[in-house]
């Protein structure tokens, strides 16, 4: 009766050195991938681009019966500081709005900015009789009578880094 029992324990041992062998695999690949990146990192020494908003102008600003139309005119300076890595701008887009009311939209072409360089991206925005809001006109209105009008000025790109 005592020989019955070995066997029993045998079992377990298996699985535990088959788990213990997958979780050790695991362990080294997520190391590995770890290491990769931290060394992809330390090569290529990724900074951020620098945006600035150079210059912005505002012409033919005319409101009336409730509709706008004007003509923006910015001029963004996109800075690349790396040394190794070069952007493609696949697609840019400009909006202008002015309490959260879209007032113009452009689409700039694509264009790639080499390593260590400044672009000049223009855009042109154009508002064409474009119907506003009753608080917006309002408001817009007696921003034109002080000669000052804020509006928010907005980007978005899709980039693609090569190195």
């Amino acid at each position: 009766m005592a020989g019955n029992t070995a066997p029993a324990t045998q079992q377990p041992v298996k699985h535990f050195n088959l788990v213990r062998c997958v979780a050790v695999c695991l362990l080294t690949l997520i190391v590995l991938v770890g290491l990769a990146v931290l060394i992809t990192w330390l090569v290529i020494r990724p900074k951020r681009l620098v945006y600035t908003l150079e210059n912005g102008s505002l012409q033919h600003f005319n409101l009336n019966n409730k509709h706008i139309n004007a003509t923006f005119d910015f001029v963004l300076m996109a800075y690349n500081p790396n040394t190794k890595t070069s952007v493609y701008y696949d697609s840019m887009e400009s909006v202008v709005s002015y309490k959260d009311q879209t007032l113009a939209f452009d689409t700039i072409d694509p264009f790639h900015q080499p390593h260590r360089d400044t672009a000049r991206v223009e855009s042109k925005l154009v508002a064409q009789n474009l119907a506003l809001s009753p608080s917006t006109y309002k408001d817009l209105r007696g921003e034109k009578s002080s000669g000052e009008i804020e509006v928010d000025v907005h980007y978005k790109s899709r980039v693609r880094f090569k190195v």
